[in-house]
């Protein structure tokens, strides 16, 4: 779309997943060196080929943030994309950073109301499941399989993670063979949850390895934010009330995560008032907590569109002081402060006219439907929070959003 637009678009791709998954083999660049290597070759490029433009999905791998430096030294204009804000029938498109490096971060939500055509007006619902999960996984599993083939083109290639690609293969393929049976377990414990009567506030758990966890937050592990609600629920939270910890769709037991739980819930005695629910959907339980709890998940959005008490601990775009709490953790489970839900509704609108776009990675239908403005909105002079400047854009922004909400 690119090229009918009269770019020219080059990848450059660092194992046989990239190489395979990427359509036009003549605009293919393949980097067969070091991670050491890498700096001096990017900029190699970049000079080369008179690269304008660099484009990225996330911003925090290592080679993603040293192409980073190398364009912004040349003034080259930086693309990001990232999995919506609003998950998950739209995806982020920024300029410069996403997430914690997201000029979101700066704005505040006095600034977007100014933005708005008209502050306050309806907003979009929610939506009440994740998307294209299969695919997700599938893609996942197909992309660490062909990077697992042995090839001596990629032989240097290292991955970001902290596990070897055999592992990483071997996880989603588990996950994918395991999904009936963990759907059973799911549905049972939400059951338990729903049913009971008890008051209860939900943790909202991240993948350990996702860089918005890795890169945005205080904690160096999960264990450590199990350990503070585990503390923070035993101090403040009423004897009647229970703790729900709902595990990321995607998790795949790389970490010890559920076993951590229930040591802690033993240690703090807590055992008979602590629950876990492995994945699925966010709605039912969120429909029926009193508050919910996370480092900095893009969950946090749901949390808030309900108008429930939400505790915040790493950077995030949504941790605004006017609906975001700062209570000390056993303060917040004893009387959870409620957020500004005017505030939120009008930063929701404020991404949705600017950031968000309709669509999704995963899906034939989802790209299709992205495309129709993704390109348009990297040919742009201005980025999506700029362009909010202009006259009119942000009422034909707005209408546009909301049609496709609707």
């Amino acid at each position: 779309m690119l090229g009918r637009a009269g770019a020219e678009a080059w990848r450059v791709g660092f194992n046989l997943g990239d190489q395979v998954l990427w359509g036009d083999r003549r605009r293919y660049i393949p980097f067969t060196g070091t991670v050491q290597d890498w700096p001096a070759t990017c900029a190699e490029i970049m000079d080369a080929r008179a690269i304008t433009d660099l484009v990225l999905y996330g911003d925090t791998r290592p080679v993603h943030a040293a192409a980073i430096a190398i364009a912004r030294a040349r003034g080259l204009r930086v693309h990001v994309f990232e999995e919506g804000y609003l998950r998950p029938y739209w995806v982020t498109y920024e300029r410069d950073g996403a997430n914690g490096h997201s000029r979101l971060m700066e704005l505040s939500v006095d600034e977007m109301r100014a933005a708005l055509y008209a502050p306050g007006g309806p907003a979009i619902a929610a939506p009440a499941h994740w998307g294209d999960m299969r695919a997700h996984m599938f893609y996942g599993a197909l992309y660490h399989g062909l990077v697992m083939l042995p090839t001596r083109r990629y032989r240097r290639f290292r991955p970001h993670r902290g596990v070897s690609i055999g592992r990483e293969f071997r996880l989603h393929l588990r996950r994918l063979l395991l999904m009936p049976a963990h759907a059973v377990g799911r549905l049972a414990a939400t059951a338990r949850i729903t049913r009971s009567g008890f008051p209860y506030h939900l943790v909202l758990l991240q993948l350990e390895h996702d860089a918005s966890f890795r890169c945005h937050s205080p904690f160096s592990s999960m264990a450590d934010f199990l350990a503070l609600c585990m503390e923070g629920f035993a101090a403040g939270a009423p004897p009647h009330h229970h703790l729900v910890l709902k595990a990321h769709p995607l998790e795949d037991g790389r970490s010890p995560v559920r076993a951590e739980v229930a040591r802690l819930a033993r240690a703090h005695g807590l055992a008979d008032r602590v629950h876990f629910v492995r994945g699925g959907k966010l709605a039912t339980l969120l429909d029926q907590a009193t508050s919910a709890v996370t480092v900095n998940s893009t969950a946090g959005q749901q949390v808030l569109w309900r108008g429930l008490p939400l505790r915040a601990f790493g950077r995030a775009v949504y941790s605004k002081p006017e609906f975001v709490s700062d209570q000390p953790l056993d303060a917040f489970f004893a009387a959870p402060r409620r957020p500004d839900r005017a505030a939120y509704a009008d930063f929701r609108r404020f991404l949705l006219e600017s950031s968000q776009i309709p669509g999704g990675f995963y899906s034939t239908d989802g790209r299709r439907q992205a495309m129709r403005r993704v390109v348009d909105l990297m040919l742009a002079e201005a980025g999506p929070y700029a362009a909010l400047d202009a006259p009119g854009a942000a009422h034909r922004q707005q209408l546009y959003a909301v049609e496709c909400g609707a």
